[in-house]
């Protein structure tokens, strides 16, 4: 078991009740590939645990070297602060080969980041989307009432970086929860546990730019709901998928 230097979340990158979750799962990530041993093979998939918000103090980083199989090599880490672990998970890695493709869940079909209006959350509900330019591409909008638990959206970051493995994390949860499309009144709906699996988009030099995401809830009921996201490049490649288990709080819709 190794530690990695500790880091702190910006306070820029806060949510509802804390430090965004997929920017605390992104830097997971950094920590595994950079304090772990897990740089050297492209990243297949990452899950994260959130068993508590992350604040403002050191967020410390332990985790064990890569358990190296005969394809792939799995860490494991967990994130502390005053001493309590607040996030758990693990990273799959392995490296590129041939094989077949298949382009099977292609992104939608909807007009381009420049005829799209921006939209401007509630600073007090997402802080972090001032780091972010989000232009709806669809109609349905956060807390709309509509129809479909969907949200499509054009993302980039402001601040210009590469589309690596720990930015694409936050893309997949940088929309709101697609219940809120439903929705007339917010409420919390926490991200309990985060799953991202990773295409070979991200094996060579990360793009930049626009992307385009896909959130939409598959299911509901008992106080939890099943979110799954996609990202894609602005040229229709895809980049990530992910999966999110959340606790729906009680509360009007």
């Amino acid at each position: 078991m190794t530690t990695h230097d500790e880091t702190r979340i910006d306070p820029l990158w806060w949510s509802w009740e804390g430090a965004h979750g997929g920017r605390v799962a992104g830097a997971a990530l950094d920590a595994v590939r950079g304090g772990f041993g897990g740089a050297a093979q492209p990243v297949r998939s990452l899950t994260t645990h959130f068993l508590a918000p992350v604040g403002t103090g050191p967020l410390r980083f332990s985790g064990t070297a890569p358990a190296t199989g005969r394809r792939t090599a799995t860490c494991l880490f967990t994130g502390y602060q005053e001493g309590e672990p607040v996030v758990l998970g693990s990273v799959l890695l392995g490296p590129g080969r041939t094989g077949p493709g298949h382009e099977g869940l292609p992104p939608p079909r909807v007009p381009g980041p420049d005829d799209c209006v921006p939209l401007h959350l509630p600073v007090e509900l997402a802080p972090f989307a001032r780091q972010l330019d989000i232009r709806p591409a669809t109609a349905d909008r956060p807390l709309a009432g509509g129809p479909r638990a969907e949200l499509v959206a054009w993302v980039r970051f402001r601040d210009g970086r590469a589309l690596d493995a720990a930015a694409v994390v936050i893309l997949t949860d940088v929309l709101p929860p697609a219940l809120y499309a439903r929705w007339r009144t917010p409420r919390p709906v926490p991200t309990a546990e985060l799953t991202v699996h990773f295409t070979d988009a991200l094996d060579g030099e990360a793009p930049a730019g626009w992307t385009l995401v896909r959130i939409r809830t598959e299911h509901a009921g008992g106080g939890w709901a099943v979110d799954d996201a996609a990202v894609w490049t602005a040229d229709r490649r895809l980049l990530a998928l992910g999966r999110q288990a959340r606790v729906v709080r009680a509360g009007a819709e």
